[in-house]
């Protein structure tokens, strides 16, 4: 569920010259609450949050009209119920929605291979390659909304454009259920017309910065010289948005996308002010990262722990191993260590989380030390065995 900015008074219509825009980006309209419609359309007609529902809980997509009214995605469920007091207000449930995200990019790799996921219910497509078998660009945006809508019974909305950030942008407005064009000559006057938080890669921290200092348009940052750019937000972050507000943005859909972490953090329903609670927890969280790592074939040097206390303080901590891990006992251990150097917050902590960084393919070959007891990722990869 996307919160980017959306201008309603953006042109629906920029011309039908799909010649040089082979960028496609899918993404499937509130995507948790579609299909909880599709699993009971008794919900049809109803605004819908999913979300936790427990008085700890947030939302993670809603109707558009729950949105309507104001619910977005993060928000915490209790404002949401009084938002929209009349809402089905749904648990969620992750397996499901993965099931259908399968069937998804089931159907989009029938299109192409040059596919990229960059999310559970949106993909980047390049489809120069498949015009000879397919049509143009808008031809097969067309047909892939009508197979998704066949097979899977979703709405789906589809931006096309020369680049990728472009592209985004268009689903954007594209939404809901639609489909929107941005030829590659109309991009800029496109771009220049929207609220600075429109552009990919403008988040909560640079939004504020711009608006601070009146940056308030993509045409504003677009004109904006790139020395003040630079003083407000760094080099790099300056010339990379300062390109994106000029349509100009090189990189290719990929079709890997290798996980740069994993981990598990989880908000409690009571504040906990118990240690040996939280250690419980670090345990078991570990353990669920090292599983996955085992699982991708891919071992973590750094181990990172997060601490977000009753009033919302939250730190990070983290540490970097002598050798990389892909055993829960060994995560459990450093993450145990970061947080014994720390004190419990005032009223207790409201959420941790457990995360391990810097990942290697295992197949890369891996360091070990010389006095490594192989004793426990054998006991630990029999027991995936037997799960």
């Amino acid at each position: 569920m996307s919160n980017a900015p959306r201008d309603a008074r953006a042109k629906r219509d920029w011309g039908s010259d799909d010649s040089a825009t082979p960028i496609l980006h899918i993404d499937m309209d509130s995507f948790f609450a579609q299909v909880e419609m599709r699993e009971d359309p008794s919900l049809i007609g109803r605004p819908i949050v999913v979300g936790g529902t427990s008085g700890r809980g947030v939302v993670t997509s809603a109707t558009y009209e729950a949105r309507a009214l104001g619910v977005r995605a993060g928000m915490p469920t209790s404002r949401a119920r009084a938002l929209c007091p009349t809402a089905a207000f749904i648990p969620g449930n992750h397996a499901l929605y993965r099931h259908y995200s399968h069937q998804v990019m089931g159907i989009l790799a029938t299109i192409t291979p040059a596919l990229e996921q960059v999310s559970i219910d949106e993909a980047f497509l390049d489809v120069a390659g498949s015009r000879r078998r397919l049509g143009s660009p808008t031809h097969i945006a067309r047909l892939i909304r009508t197979r998704i809508r066949e097979a899977v019974g979703l709405p789906a909305s589809v931006g096309i454009a020369a680049t990728k950030s472009v592209a985004k942008i268009a689903s954007s407005h594209a939404k809901p259920d639609g489909l929107l064009l941005i030829p590659k000559d109309a991009a800029v006057e496109f771009l220049h017309g929207l609220p600075v938080g429109a552009l990919w890669g403008v988040g909560g921290r640079t939004g504020a910065i711009l608006d601070r200092e009146g940056i308030d348009t993509i045409g504003d940052l677009a004109h904006t010289p790139i020395t003040r750019l630079t003083k407000l937000l760094g080099l790099a972050s300056a010339h990379h948005l300062h390109d994106l507000s000029w349509g100009i943005d090189p990189r290719a859909v990929s079709t890997s996308r290798p996980e740069k972490s994993v981990g598990m953090e989880r908000t409690f329903e009571d504040d906990v002010r118990s240690r040996t609670q939280i250690e419980q927890f670090i345990l078991a969280a570990s353990h669920d990262c090292a599983r996955r790592l085992r699982s991708g074939g891919v071992v973590g040097w750094t181990i990172g722990i997060k601490m977000r206390g009753a009033d919302f303080h939250t730190i990070t901590r983290s540490i970097s191993l002598v050798a990389p891990t892909d055993t829960g006992r060994d995560i459990a251990r450093a993450a145990q260590s970061l947080f014994a150097r720390e004190d419990m917050p005032i009223g207790g902590v409201r959420l941790f989380g457990v995360r391990v960084e810097g990942l290697q393919s295992r197949s890369d070959g891996v360091a070990v030390t010389l006095d490594r007891d192989e004793k426990p990722a054998a006991s630990e990869r029999a027991m995936d065995q037997i799960r």
